[in-house]
């Protein structure tokens, strides 16, 4: 089964604020489990994974469709932006890995 991906990286010194945001904000409807390395939110169509390292912070979409991935993309950049305004942060998706 193929799963189509994409990622986004941001540079932030507090990835783990907005891993910690942006997981609650999905909770109280979704799935989700994530501590100040991580985070994961699973949705009916796809799996969004957040992994914090030295330069920021990585958001990856996963979904078996290509449909779905841009949906849920949509989905997850929408919410971001918004925990993220402090910084003005956006996301630069890429295809893949």
């Amino acid at each position: 089964m193929t799963t189509f991906t994409t990622s986004a990286h941001v540079n932030t010194d507090t990835p783990a604020r907005y891993i910690s945001r942006l997981c609650k904000h999905f909770a109280h409807k979704l799935p989700v489990s994530f501590d100040e390395q991580q985070g994961r939110i699973e949705f009916s169509a796809g799996v969004a994974l957040l992994q914090a390292d030295a330069q920021g912070l990585t958001l990856r979409v996963e979904s078996a469709a290509r449909e779905d991935l841009e949906r849920l993309q949509g989905v997850v950049a929408s919410h971001f932006e918004r925990v993220a305004w402090q910084e003005a942060l956006t996301l630069d998706w890429q295809p893949g890995a």
